[in-house]
């Protein structure tokens, strides 16, 4: 009983992390902003210089910056810095 208490609770967290480090704000992103500003294209690239999981979104845009992107955020499970800018 007590292994399958511990396998339930590892599972729960498990999920919970997934759908945290996933979840954003994108459906409100796009229905704030014109038509012209949801016409134009965003291309996004992980970052050659940022070292390390990325959990600081300031960090990351401002290591872009220096990459010659316009921004960057922290994204996905493995914690990537991914840098941004206009195709």
């Amino acid at each position: 009983m007590e292994r399958s208490t511990r396998l339930v609770s590892a599972a729960f967290v498990l999920v919970l992390i997934l759908a945290a480090t996933e979840m954003g704000p994108l459906g409100v992103e796009a229905r704030s902003k014109s038509s012209k500003e949801v016409q134009e294209r965003t291309c996004e690239a992980a970052s050659g210089k940022f070292k390390g999981l990325c959990f600081s979104s300031t960090n990351c845009k401002n290591t872009c910056k220096r990459e010659q992107f316009t921004g960057g955020k922290c994204r996905g499970f493995r914690r990537r810095c991914m840098c941004n800018k206009k195709c």
